[in-house]
Protein backbone atom coordinates (compact mmCIF):
# COMPACT_ATOMS: atom_id res chain seq x y z
CA UNK A 1 0.00 0.00 0.00
CA UNK A 2 1.73 3.15 -1.25
CA UNK A 3 -0.09 6.40 -0.62
CA UNK A 4 1.51 9.77 -1.26
CA UNK A 5 1.39 12.61 -0.51
CA UNK A 6 0.03 12.63 3.02
CA UNK A 7 -1.25 15.48 5.15
CA UNK A 8 -1.66 16.00 8.86
CA UNK A 9 -5.41 15.54 8.37
CA UNK A 10 -4.65 11.89 7.68
CA UNK A 11 -3.40 11.55 11.25
CA UNK A 12 -6.17 12.76 13.54
CA UNK A 13 -7.74 9.64 15.02
CA UNK A 14 -5.79 6.40 15.19
CA UNK A 15 -2.30 5.39 16.23
CA UNK A 16 -0.05 6.12 13.29
CA UNK A 17 2.97 4.33 11.86
CA UNK A 18 4.84 5.80 8.91
CA UNK A 19 6.94 3.52 6.73
CA UNK A 20 9.58 5.11 4.48
CA UNK A 21 10.60 2.90 1.56
CA UNK A 22 14.00 4.00 0.26
CA UNK A 23 14.23 1.29 -2.41
CA UNK A 24 13.73 1.78 -6.15
CA UNK A 25 11.70 -1.34 -6.90
CA UNK A 26 8.04 -1.41 -5.99
CA UNK A 27 7.62 -5.14 -5.43
CA UNK A 28 11.06 -6.56 -4.65
CA UNK A 29 12.98 -7.29 -1.45
CA UNK A 30 12.71 -4.07 0.53
CA UNK A 31 9.14 -3.40 -0.54
CA UNK A 32 8.15 -6.96 0.41
CA UNK A 33 9.70 -6.66 3.87
CA UNK A 34 7.95 -3.36 4.49
CA UNK A 35 4.64 -4.70 3.25
CA UNK A 36 4.88 -7.58 5.73
CA UNK A 37 5.73 -5.13 8.49
CA UNK A 38 2.60 -3.14 7.64
CA UNK A 39 0.48 -6.30 7.63
CA UNK A 40 1.82 -7.26 11.03
CA UNK A 41 1.08 -3.83 12.48
CA UNK A 42 -2.45 -3.73 11.09
CA UNK A 43 -3.17 -7.25 12.35
CA UNK A 44 -3.03 -5.99 15.94
CA UNK A 45 -5.91 -3.53 15.84
CA UNK A 46 -8.14 -1.61 13.46
CA UNK A 47 -7.00 1.47 15.37
CA UNK A 48 -3.52 1.22 13.84
CA UNK A 49 -3.04 3.33 10.72
CA UNK A 50 -0.05 2.60 8.49
CA UNK A 51 1.17 4.88 5.69
CA UNK A 52 3.91 3.71 3.34
CA UNK A 53 5.83 6.34 1.38
CA UNK A 54 8.07 5.48 -1.58
CA UNK A 55 10.93 7.98 -1.76
CA UNK A 56 11.66 7.09 -5.40
CA UNK A 57 8.20 8.41 -6.29
CA UNK A 58 8.87 11.89 -4.83
CA UNK A 59 10.56 15.01 -6.16
CA UNK A 60 12.69 16.38 -3.33
CA UNK A 61 16.17 17.52 -2.41
CA UNK A 62 18.53 17.00 0.48
CA UNK A 63 19.26 19.67 3.06
CA UNK A 64 19.47 23.06 1.30
CA UNK A 65 21.48 24.68 4.11
CA UNK A 66 18.85 27.43 4.25
CA UNK A 67 19.14 27.40 8.05
CA UNK A 68 15.44 28.27 8.35
CA UNK A 69 15.13 25.66 11.10
CA UNK A 70 17.73 27.56 13.17
CA UNK A 71 16.40 31.17 13.02
CA UNK A 72 16.42 32.81 16.45
CA UNK A 73 12.95 32.87 17.92
CA UNK A 74 11.63 30.67 15.13
CA UNK A 75 13.76 27.52 15.47
CA UNK A 76 12.00 24.35 14.38
CA UNK A 77 12.78 20.65 14.71
CA UNK A 78 10.91 20.00 11.45
CA UNK A 79 12.48 21.02 8.13
CA UNK A 80 11.08 24.32 6.81
CA UNK A 81 12.08 23.88 3.15
CA UNK A 82 8.97 23.32 1.04
CA UNK A 83 8.79 20.45 -1.42
CA UNK A 84 7.31 16.95 -1.67
CA UNK A 85 8.90 15.92 1.64
CA UNK A 86 7.17 18.67 3.63
CA UNK A 87 3.89 16.85 4.44
CA UNK A 88 5.79 13.63 5.12
CA UNK A 89 8.19 15.23 7.60
CA UNK A 90 5.26 16.98 9.26
CA UNK A 91 3.44 13.65 9.44
CA UNK A 92 6.43 11.95 11.07
CA UNK A 93 6.51 14.71 13.70
CA UNK A 94 2.99 13.62 14.73
CA UNK A 95 3.39 9.86 14.22
CA UNK A 96 3.61 7.14 16.87
CA UNK A 97 6.09 4.87 15.11
CA UNK A 98 8.59 5.09 12.25
CA UNK A 99 10.02 2.44 9.92
CA UNK A 100 12.88 3.12 7.51
CA UNK A 101 13.68 0.58 4.82
CA UNK A 102 16.44 0.52 2.23
CA UNK A 103 18.51 -1.87 0.16
CA UNK A 104 22.24 -1.60 0.74
CA UNK A 105 24.21 -0.17 -2.18
CA UNK A 106 28.00 0.10 -1.95
CA UNK A 107 27.77 -0.59 1.78
CA UNK A 108 25.27 2.19 2.46
CA UNK A 109 21.58 2.99 2.23
CA UNK A 110 20.33 4.40 -1.07
CA UNK A 111 20.97 8.03 -1.98
CA UNK A 112 17.26 8.74 -1.67
CA UNK A 113 17.21 7.45 1.90
CA UNK A 114 20.37 9.34 2.87
CA UNK A 115 18.94 12.54 1.38
CA UNK A 116 15.68 12.02 3.25
CA UNK A 117 17.57 11.48 6.52
CA UNK A 118 19.39 14.80 6.10
CA UNK A 119 16.06 16.59 5.94
CA UNK A 120 14.65 14.59 8.84
CA UNK A 121 17.56 14.88 11.26
CA UNK A 122 19.25 18.25 10.67
CA UNK A 123 16.42 20.23 12.28
CA UNK A 124 16.79 18.06 15.39
CA UNK A 125 20.36 19.28 15.88
CA UNK A 126 20.95 22.29 18.13
CA UNK A 127 24.08 24.28 17.41
CA UNK A 128 23.75 25.82 20.88
CA UNK A 129 24.52 22.65 22.82
CA UNK A 130 24.74 19.98 20.06
CA UNK A 131 21.77 18.10 21.48
CA UNK A 132 19.39 16.19 19.19
CA UNK A 133 15.69 16.69 19.86
CA UNK A 134 12.88 15.36 17.68
CA UNK A 135 9.28 16.61 18.00
CA UNK A 136 8.50 13.40 19.90
CA UNK A 137 10.20 10.11 20.72
CA UNK A 138 8.82 6.94 19.18
CA UNK A 139 9.76 3.34 18.38
CA UNK A 140 11.85 3.00 15.21
CA UNK A 141 12.70 -0.03 13.07
CA UNK A 142 15.51 0.09 10.51
CA UNK A 143 15.10 -2.42 7.69
CA UNK A 144 18.01 -3.37 5.43
CA UNK A 145 18.06 -5.79 2.51
CA UNK A 146 21.43 -6.72 1.07
CA UNK A 147 23.37 -8.99 -1.23
CA UNK A 148 25.94 -9.76 1.46
CA UNK A 149 25.78 -12.64 3.89
CA UNK A 150 26.07 -12.37 7.69
CA UNK A 151 29.71 -13.46 7.39
CA UNK A 152 30.65 -11.41 4.30
CA UNK A 153 29.18 -7.96 3.82
CA UNK A 154 30.43 -4.38 3.73
CA UNK A 155 27.26 -2.77 5.02
CA UNK A 156 27.47 0.35 7.14
CA UNK A 157 23.68 0.35 7.28
CA UNK A 158 22.31 3.72 8.30
CA UNK A 159 25.76 4.82 9.44
CA UNK A 160 26.06 7.94 11.56
CA UNK A 161 22.37 8.64 11.01
CA UNK A 162 21.58 5.66 13.23
CA UNK A 163 23.23 7.51 16.12
CA UNK A 164 21.09 10.57 15.40
CA UNK A 165 17.96 8.43 15.38
CA UNK A 166 18.97 6.79 18.65
CA UNK A 167 19.60 10.13 20.36
CA UNK A 168 16.45 11.86 19.10
CA UNK A 169 13.85 9.11 18.80
CA UNK A 170 15.09 6.17 20.86
CA UNK A 171 17.06 2.96 20.37
CA UNK A 172 16.08 1.56 16.94
CA UNK A 173 15.48 -2.09 16.18
CA UNK A 174 17.41 -3.42 13.18
CA UNK A 175 15.86 -5.92 10.80
CA UNK A 176 18.20 -7.32 8.13
CA UNK A 177 17.54 -9.64 5.20
CA UNK A 178 20.83 -11.06 3.94
CA UNK A 179 21.86 -12.58 0.61
CA UNK A 180 18.71 -11.46 -1.17
CA UNK A 181 17.98 -12.10 -4.82
CA UNK A 182 19.19 -9.25 -7.03
CA UNK A 183 17.09 -10.28 -10.03
CA UNK A 184 14.48 -12.89 -10.75
CA UNK A 185 16.40 -14.49 -13.62
CA UNK A 186 20.18 -14.62 -13.27
CA UNK A 187 20.62 -15.98 -16.81
CA UNK A 188 19.69 -12.60 -18.29
CA UNK A 189 22.47 -10.60 -16.62
CA UNK A 190 26.26 -10.49 -16.29
CA UNK A 191 26.27 -11.88 -12.75
CA UNK A 192 28.66 -14.81 -13.09
CA UNK A 193 30.30 -13.92 -9.78
CA UNK A 194 27.22 -15.23 -8.02
CA UNK A 195 25.88 -18.74 -7.87
CA UNK A 196 22.19 -18.58 -8.68
CA UNK A 197 21.80 -22.07 -7.23
CA UNK A 198 23.35 -20.97 -3.93
CA UNK A 199 21.21 -17.84 -3.95
CA UNK A 200 18.09 -19.91 -4.51
CA UNK A 201 19.00 -22.31 -1.72
CA UNK A 202 19.55 -19.41 0.70
CA UNK A 203 16.28 -17.82 -0.35
CA UNK A 204 14.40 -21.08 0.09
CA UNK A 205 15.83 -21.44 3.61
CA UNK A 206 15.60 -17.82 4.80
CA UNK A 207 13.30 -15.55 2.83
CA UNK A 208 10.02 -16.64 4.39
CA UNK A 209 11.67 -16.37 7.80
CA UNK A 210 12.77 -12.83 6.96
CA UNK A 211 9.23 -11.90 5.95
CA UNK A 212 7.86 -13.44 9.13
CA UNK A 213 10.36 -11.44 11.20
CA UNK A 214 9.12 -8.29 9.48
CA UNK A 215 5.51 -9.26 10.23
CA UNK A 216 6.34 -9.89 13.89
CA UNK A 217 8.24 -6.60 14.12
CA UNK A 218 5.14 -4.83 12.83
CA UNK A 219 3.01 -6.49 15.48
CA UNK A 220 5.55 -5.57 18.16
CA UNK A 221 5.55 -1.90 17.20
CA UNK A 222 1.76 -1.75 17.03
CA UNK A 223 1.48 -3.30 20.48
CA UNK A 224 4.06 -0.87 21.88
CA UNK A 225 2.35 2.30 20.68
Amino acid sequence: MYLCPITLNDFNRMKKIIIIDGGPRKTFNTASMLQKFAEGAMSVSDQIEVKTIRLYGLDYKGCMSCMACKIKGKASNVCKFKDALTPILEGIAEADGLVLGSPVYFGDVTGQMRTFLERLAFPWLSYNDYSLTAPKRMPVVLVETMNGTPEMNNSQGYGSMENCIKAALGEPERLIAYNTYQVKNYDRFELAGFSEEAKRQWRDEHWEQDLQKAFEAGKKMAEKI
